[in-house]
């Protein structure tokens, strides 16, 4: 009887060792399966300052934003006299942005417009944009980066100026709009460090003489949280304009173009994300103050701006 007692216990014993193996190998597999995590909060809203950020709004939200540009705090134009330019506003915008799903996000709105009176003469903007996220960077680097796809559509809605070589001496319906391209890369490198580079295209269908219709840029910001709710925010747009275009506005207008550069603070309250900066480029959308900014830093022609915006939640 003890021989074959010995023989079973033999055999029952290593099963639960071997199932327990087996059980082992089931989980380590079910983990190998799941999705990575996404990084998020790279950006903590769809824009740095002038430029915008890889974030898209979550599925069945609803995004108000007001945006304000003050006139110059400095030089000819700034100074006591403007009260450093809080007398005077240079662009203002009001707009929409909803998120269909998680990763696209559309949006809508209306700008002042903010001409030079030189290269560019519209005003009164219309416009429609949409962003994607191609990619999303993952917490164990598998993706290293995010990817956002960004375009807009702006359409000046202003009366036809009857100046020849204007950009608002409109022959056709066409000849009011201007398009933007961009492809949005970004990496957060650490909970206190986030940086994007935004290769950029702007085509205006209609422009003034010896200006471009088509016209490259790259932009690049970062993020830089020093507390809870506060962080620094930087852009700025590398604009490739030709230099036979630089040269005459130079020369018959004493006209220079400048690369727009963003300064502020990003402060989180709540549900609004509240943006103080100070920036030369007078204008608030792409399609303007990418090729169309002549305000300098050095002679201090910058100026105050502020962004509000405010998350509305229309579905559960």
């Amino acid at each position: 009887m003890k021989p074959i007692l010995l023989l079973l216990l033999t055999y029952i014993c290593p099963m639960p060792l071997w199932a327990q193996e087996d059980l082992s190998k089931l989980f380590a597999d079910s983990e190998a399966k799941k999705a990575p995590l996404p990084v998020i909060a790279t950006f903590k809203s769809p824009w740095i300052i002038n430029g915008q950020s890889n974030e898209t709004i979550y599925k069945n939200d609803l995004l108000f934003v007001v945006k304000h540009r003050f006139g110059d705090l400095a030089g000819g134009n700034g100074g006591l006299k403007t009260f450093f330019g809080l007398d005077n506003s240079t662009d203002i915008l009001i707009g929409f942005d909803y998120g269909l799903s998680n990763r696209w996000s559309i949006g809508l709105g209306r700008a002042k417009g903010a001409p030079n009176g030189i290269s560019t003469h519209q005003r009164q903007l219309f416009y429609l944009n949409t962003k994607y996220r191609l990619m999303r960077q993952t917490v164990d680097d598998r993706v290293p980066v995010s990817v956002s796809l960004f375009g807009n559509a702006v359409v000046s809605t202003m009366e036809e100026l009857e100046l020849a070589t204007s950009d608002a001496s409109f022959q056709t319906f066409g000849d009011r709009m201007s398009y933007v391209a961009q492809v949005i890369i970004a990496r957060k490198f650490s909970d206190k460090l986030s940086l994007a580079l935004s290769p950029t295209y702007v085509r205006r269908n209609y422009v003034s003489f010896q200006e471009m219709n088509n016209l490259l840029a790259l932009g690049i910001g970062s993020r830089v949280k020093f507390s809870r709710r506060i962080a620094l925010v930087v852009d700025y747009v590398i604009s490739f304009r030709s230099q036979e275009s630089q040269d005459y506005f130079l020369n018959q207008h004493e006209f220079e173009f400048h690369n727009p550069l963003g300064v502020g603070l990003e402060i989180e309250t709540g549900g609004h994300v509240f943006n103080l900066s100070f920036t030369n480029s007078t204008a608030i959308l792409e399609n303007q103050f990418i090729p169309g900014t002549t305000s300098s830093w050095a002679d201090g022609e910058f100026r105050w701006g502020f962004s509000i915006t405010r998350t509305f939640t229309l579905k559960d």
